[in-house]
């Protein structure tokens, strides 16, 4: 975090870093890793040998629409299929609404800080590794829209 309550580049390192680690350790198909800031900044995007060549795309656009809408993308998803003319309206800005994209929250205030977003292996499981990942640095993951 900075004194402005921003995503910093360390913390971000540190929450690609966990993905990383707990997908090694579960077995897990090669990941894509994003790490947004709140103002939908790109601060860390990274892809594991093995991981398919869309994967940075898909990762940036389930934490930009996490962002874009304030919502974790398992909400988006839920949301999508009662109003699926408005998210195919919102697809060419770069909104993947499927779940794995979970919202980042300062640990005080709540507010949104950033997101992460997963992708490479299902959508449950991405969602799993980002949200240890966020909570081992002591920020809160968001992935329930229950905040």
């Amino acid at each position: 975090m900075s004194s402005s309550g921003g995503l910093r580049l360390g913390v971000a390192q540190q929450i690609a870093g966990g993905v990383f680690e707990l997908r090694q350790q579960r077995g897990y198909l090669p990941l894509t890793v994003a790490v947004l800031d709140a103002g939908g900044h790109v601060v860390v995007l990274q892809r594991e040998d093995g991981a398919s060549i869309m994967r940075p795309q898909i990762a940036s656009g389930k934490a930009w629409g996490a962002l874009g809408m304030g919502l974790p993308s398992r909400e988006l998803a839920r949301r999508a299929q009662g109003q699926p003319q408005f998210f195919a309206a919102l697809a060419p800005g770069g909104l993947v609404p499927v779940p794995g994209g979970v919202l980042v929250r300062d640990p005080q205030t709540r507010e949104i800080v950033g997101a992460v977003r997963v992708s490479g292996d299902t959508s449950d499981r991405d969602e799993e590794c980002a949200v240890a990942a966020i909570e081992a640095t002591g920020l809160v993951a968001d992935a329930t829209a229950e905040s």
